[in-house]
């Protein structure tokens, strides 16, 4: 191909892309401007704590003393439920389960958001025969929905609003 093909093509391909209403992935703005997880929480904390200071403008910091928001994780939960069994009583199929509850509020009455769940499912096969490999693929699902998660939880975390509580 000669160069004018080549810089027609890239136009072309440019132009398509910006029809489709493709755009890069900016920084998220989250309601708050410093925000406190306690050093204890959930095995997603630490994926969230790397989303949230790489992708927002958002402080994390180490004293809630010094945060306008907290993040509590009020529940993390790994199931594996049994979805069919096969002719001889084997199980041929189980379901992965990952729920994740949580809120997030100012520490002074208000909350950004009340206690939320998060679940997520992913089926799986099971051969006896493969037991090592499928090991395996469980731990990467559960990987991969982990990942999901703090995609999901960073969606609510943008869309959260100060509610004060009602005055008594």
């Amino acid at each position: 191909m000669n160069t004018a093909r080549l810089a027609a093509l890239a136009a072309v391909l440019a132009l398509a892309l910006a029809g489709c209403g493709f755009q890069q992935r900016g920084t998220a703005a989250l309601p708050f401007d410093t925000l406190y997880m306690p050093s204890t929480a959930a095995g997603i904390a630490l994926d969230l704590k790397r989303n949230i200071q790489s992708g927002t403008r958002t402080l994390v910091v180490d004293d809630p003393n010094k945060a306008s928001a907290m993040l509590d994780f009020v529940q993390e939960i790994r199931e594996k439920v049994i979805l069919s069994l096969g002719a001889s009583g084997r199980v041929r199929e189980y379901q992965l389960r990952y729920r994740v509850a949580f809120r997030v509020h100012d520490g002074k009455g208000g909350e950004f958001l009340p206690v939320s769940t998060v679940q997520l499912e992913r089926d799986i096969s099971f051969n006896d025969t493969d037991v090592l490999a499928k090991e395996t693929e469980e731990q990467q699902l559960y990987r991969d929905m982990q990942f999901d998660m703090v995609q999901q939880i960073m969606r609510r975390l943008a869309a959260a609003q100060l509610a004060k509580p009602a005055a008594q």
